[in-house]
């Protein structure tokens, strides 16, 4: 038996590295992100891209090789980020919307700053949520960790812009990378514009990359290297179509690179080595809560992700999530999730096109050409689908197919992948009351500019989630032929139900729409825009002639975005323009109309006036004049 005073001694020993630990300074956090690009670098393998920096840096750190975006498209995307929450779940999922935080939560700055950090954003926000004051210390192009006050630790964000998709159209460019090397992906059409864009695209990730290595030099130069963790991510996938917006894996999978520095290894993730990788599942609602981690603090239950990294880690989840809602003036609805290896895609609004013309996305040389070749029939199958009707599930196995071209929903052998899968979507739905399926206009009609969507919407009376989840998921279900259940629906007391009973018909083609005829015309009087608008654009598409003038003076009616809101403006415009030649009697009427509501975030101002763009080109009457300005960077 040791004596008790060398005994007490070996026990002091054998606490004090625990208790130096638990002393030791907070580590600073630096982020380095980058816009519209995916794993296309060399330390992923992409033996096209020159990426020295960053590949650099995947050495000294470790590479996640399955991490996701949650929104194919940069304002969800960095909502998901900022809030910690999916934005399905608090109506801020739509491209450039603005809704109120929740009640009871903060972003992740707030939180940081409350625990003694220096927080900066250089300098792109971009949220779809109201930032309250005070969010960050500086949040600007000048924003910069060392002017925060001696000694303070810090969290700073630095964005570069040059890999968005708005530069890889730029003209006059010079290509360095050799188009004709370009790895193309199946579904996009072997043209000269294509490879074009995809070598301009790679041309500044290698740009993208020198950006990221300044600033890596200049925080060596800085002398806290030692004691500041890097991370590096993009903010969703390629800025080319089909990758951006769309919620596949290529448009979901970001490069994450995580660096520690010695000083911190005890923060790094479970078998963090320099150069390593790790397979774990990892997307933007999991950032938030790794912070926290990081700073030894544990995540408020209201945060959704779950932290890899820090003094407080999570299990890994079993699957990850992804969404796609209206994408600037076009609306949608499609969720999506994968488990590592497949990935399920499912539509709720498969009648409308893969391809619906996006003002901003077809100024992109690659989209222009792909849909000419289209219209032209000179496209191969997978070059094909995109223009084609949707199904309503899509599955795919990334090993085989990491592309995401050979839909295997149909495959016998994969029905008990696609169950497992549909059955994680829909629990994530559930679990989050997803709001996606209240249309915009109901949406803000309810809760209005001061409250958030998710706590208007938090009772069953407000949102009957379950009825109307399930009358969604039968509407967007083509072998549901029968139109009973729909038509029954118009009747009903809540105006959702009303909303999906409305698209059931619709997707039914004239059948359906014949079916619930005489509701559909008593639906013009109804107390919800989104469903007037709904029905009558379901009886201009498919109703009787003697119908479509009464539709086209209500849609031209709700088509003022100063009379209703914006969104219903949005709504009604899409209605005239899926009715193409049948809108003729009332362009005059279209083009008189005022495309801006100046109550209306400018974020959102823009859309209208695509839609008119879109509708004056198709009617041949002349394009607004001096409206449209590029505002998505």
């Amino acid at each position: 038996m040791l004596p008790r005073r060398p005994l007490l001694l070996f026990f002091l020993l054998l606490f004090i590295p625990h208790a130096v630990s638990q002393a030791e300074a907070p580590p600073n956090i630096l982020w380095l992100t980058s816009e519209d690009n995916g794993p296309q670098l060399g330390c992923y393998g992409d033996k096209y891209a020159r990426t020295p920096n960053i590949d650099a840096l995947a050495a000294r750190g470790l590479r996640y090789n399955k991490a996701w975006s949650n929104a194919p498209v940069c304002a969800p995307a960095r909502t998901t980020i900022i809030s910690g929450r999916i934005p399905t779940g608090d109506g801020s999922e739509h491209m450039r919307s603005m809704v109120p935080l929740p009640a009871g939560t903060q972003l992740y700055p707030q939180l940081l700053r409350a625990a003694g950090y220096y927080c900066t954003n250089n300098s792109k926000e971009d949220y779809n949520l109201e930032k309250p004051d005070g969010t960050w210390d500086e949040s600007s192009a000048k924003a910069h960790y060392k002017k925060r006050p001696a000694g303070q630790p810090f969290f700073a964000v630095f964005n570069t812009t040059i890999s968005h998709e708005s530069q890889i159209r730029t003209p006059g460019h010079k290509l360095v990378h050799d188009p004709a090397a370009a790895p193309l992906p199946p579904y996009h059409p072997d043209t000269p514009e294509v490879r074009h864009d995809w070598a301009q695209y790679y041309d500044k990730l290698t740009e993208m990359d020198q950006e990221v290595g300044r600033r890596l030099k200049e925080l060596e130069e800085s002398g806290l290297a030692e004691i500041t963790i890097v991370f590096y991510y993009g903010d969703h996938g390629a800025g080319m179509p089909r990758s951006k917006r769309w919620p596949y894996n290529s448009g979901l999978q970001v490069p994450l690179i995580v660096c520690f520095p010695p000083k911190y290894a005890h923060l790094a993730p479970q078998g963090y080595q320099a150069g390593g990788t790790t397979d774990r599942l990892v997307s933007f609602v999991d950032l938030a809560p790794t912070l926290l981690s990081l700073i030894g603090k544990e995540a408020p239950s209201y945060l959704q992700g779950r932290a890899f990294a820090g003094t407080h880690p999570a299990p890994a989840p079993e699957f990850l999530h992804g969404f796609r809602g209206r994408m600037d003036e076009r609306y949608d609805l499609l969720r999506s999730v994968t488990d590592g290896r497949f990935v399920y895609l499912r539509h709720f609004m498969p009648h409308l096109p893969y391809g619906q013309h996006l003002g901003y996305m077809f100024q992109m040389p690659t989209a222009r050409v792909w849909r000419d070749l289209a219209a032209a029939g000179k496209l191969n199958t997978d070059q094909r689908h995109f223009w084609e009707p949707k199904p309503v599930e899509e599955l795919y196995d990334l090993q085989s197919d990491p592309w995401e071209v050979h839909n295997l929903a149909e495959v016998p052998e994969q029905q008990g992948r696609l169950s497992v899968l549909r059955k994680a979507l829909e629990n994530q739905a559930r679990q989050v009351r997803d709001l996606g399926f209240i249309p915009e206009a109901e949406r803000l009609r309810v809760s209005g500019n001061q409250q958030s969507p998710r706590d208007a919407f938090q009772t069953e009376a407000a949102y009957p989630f379950e009825a109307v989840f399930d009358l969604a998921s039968r509407a967007s279900r083509y072998t549901d032929a029968d139109p009973t259940p729909f038509v029954s629906a118009l009747s009903h007391a809540h105006p959702i139900i009303r909303y999906w009973g409305v698209l059931g018909l619709q997707m039914r083609g004239a059948s359906g729409v014949q079916a619930g005829h005489d509701r559909l015309l008593v639906l013009f009087g109804d107390t919800s825009p989104s469903v007037r608008i709904a029905a009558a654009s379901a009886l201009g598409l498919y109703g009787n002639p003697a119908d479509l003038a009464a539709c086209l003076d209500l849609l031209v009616k709700e088509a003022d975005p100063t009379r209703s809101s914006q969104p219903a403006a949005m709504e009604a415009l899409n209605g005239l323009d899926a009715l193409d030649e049948k809108a003729l009697p009332v362009k005059d009427r279209i083009a008189a109309l005022p495309k801006r509501d100046p109550n209306t975030p400018k974020r959102l101002q823009e859309y209208v006036v695509r839609l008119h763009e879109k509708i004056a080109a198709d009617l041949g009457m002349p394009a607004p004049a001096g409206e449209n300005k590029e505002t998505e960077k």
